[in-house]
Order: structure tokens, then C-alpha cells, then sequence
């Protein structure tokens, strides 16, 4: 059997896409638009509890899904993300923080470079520091994390992104049989309960439909080079 497919660095959406992508995404638009919104409204408000989070516990690893790179500089959102990280590690419920995320946009380094940079920068040891630095989205930042911790023998995660996030990170992570406990960044824009906040509310539900649609539009036509990216 062929590797499953990855992204190349610097992706194009469509690169990004992958085997299925394309259909997945259009019977994901049909489907939102046939039945009026609906799956998007009931997809929302599972983003919305599931920003709240879950309590952390003692883990193997503490992974920060990383964040595009603006003029080659972390995000107001990437930082908050690697600053919970960094609570988490101080108060030691895991011994080790990985950060995922590859070369993206025009950047000149990866989102993992960038952020063990700025983690080093606030102290926590080189040593304490694990990158995943290939992917170029959620799923391939889960898909290769996943691959290092079975390489290494651990199983428990402890899951940090931005609270909108939150619900897409911990279901993709769930579907390839990863044990996390999903945990949001406090702080991280945009401010809750403005505009630009349920614009991002929205787009998540969009994006976590797409994704439960794809499982399923996968597990409908038994396709192995699909389901060996999200199981």
C-alpha cells in the first residue's frame, strides 16, 4: 500500500485538499445548502460547548496545533495557544510539549521552528520540545503526531488550540483513535461575542461538517486511500 497522501510544503488549497477532498467539500456546500443551513447550525452549536474545553489531566505529551505565520512572526493566536501550553508544562501535567505545524504561506520557516523559538525564548528546555514539522493542516498536524507518539510508546495528549477550534481539533484527533483532552487557549482573538468571533464560530461549523462528511462519504464508498488519512 502507497503512504497516505501529504501535502507539500507551502500547499495550494487544492494541494491541500487530498484524495476526496474535492467531492467531500462539494457534498459538503449541497448538503448545507439543500437542507438550509442545518447541518451548519447543528455543527455550531457543538463548536460553542465544545469551546468550554475539558479538564486537563496528566499526560504523555501537551501538543499545540500550530497557526500560519504572518511576515514570518507568530499570531496573537499562536502565541496564546503556546502560552497555555506552557502553563500546562509548568504545572506538570506533561513532561513534554510537541508543536505541530509545517512550512506554510510565505514563511521562510515552519510553524513548529517558530514556536519551540518562542517557548525556548520563555525558558521551557530544548529537551521538553518535540516538532512536527511537515503538515500543512489540522489533519496532517494529528496524522503525524499520532505516528511519533505510537513510535514512542505514548498514548495520552493533552490538546491545545484556540476555543473555536477546539471541537474540529478533538474530533479529528478522536477519529484517528488519539486520547486527548481537549484544552482552549484562554485570550485568543477574536474577542468572544463580536462579529469577527461568530464569523470564525461559523466557518468552524462549516469546517467540522465537511469533515463528518468526509468520514462518511469515505466509509460509503469503502475507500481505502481516504480512510488511511482520518482513522
Amino acid at each position: 500500500m502507497n503512504a497516505p497522501y501529504h501535502a507539500p510544503p507551502r500547499a495550494s488549497f487544492r494541494q491541500k485538499l487530498g484524495p476526496g477532498g474535492a467531492v467531500s467539500l462539494a457534498l459538503a456546500l449541497l448538503t448545507s445548502l439543500g437542507l438550509l443551513g442545518l447541518p451548519v447550525l447543528f455543527r455550531l452549536r457543538q463548536v460553542l460547548r465544545g469551546a468550554h474545553g475539558e479538564e486537563p489531566v496528566a499526560s504523555d505529551a501537551i501538543l499545540v496545533l500550530g497557526r500560519k505565520l504572518e511576515a514570518n512572526a507568530l499570531t496573537p493566536v499562536f502565541e496564546a495557544r503556546l502560552a497555555h501550553a506552557e502553563g500546562l508544562w509548568r504545572q506538570g501535567f506533561a513532561p513534554r510539549i510537541i508543536v505541530a505545524g509545517g512550512t506554510t504561506g510565505t514563511a521562510l520557516r515552519s510553524e513548529a521552528e517558530a514556536g519551540r523559538d518562542w517557548l525556548l525564548a520563555r525558558g521551557v528546555p530544548g529537551g521538553a520540545i518535540l516538532l512536527e514539522d511537515r503538515s500543512q493542516h489540522t489533519l496532517e498536524n494529528l496524522f503525524n503526531v499520532r505516528a511519533h507518539l505510537r513510535g514512542q510508546g505514548w498514548r495520552t495528549l493533552l490538546l491545545v488550540t484556540d476555543p473555536l477550534h477546539l471541537t474540529r481539533a478533538g474530533a479529528t484527533a478522536r477519529g484517528l483513535d488519539l486520547e486527548v483532552r481537549c484544552r482552549p487557549a484562554p485570550g485568543c482573538p477574536p474577542l468572544a461575542g463580536t462579529l469577527r468571533w461568530w464569523g470564525r464560530a461559523l466557518q468552524e461549523a462549516f469546517l467540522l461538517h465537511w469533515y463528518h462528511t468526509g468520514m462518511a462519504y469515505s466509509r460509503l464508498i469503502r475507500s481505502e486511500r481516504q480512510l488511511e488519512r482520518v482513522t
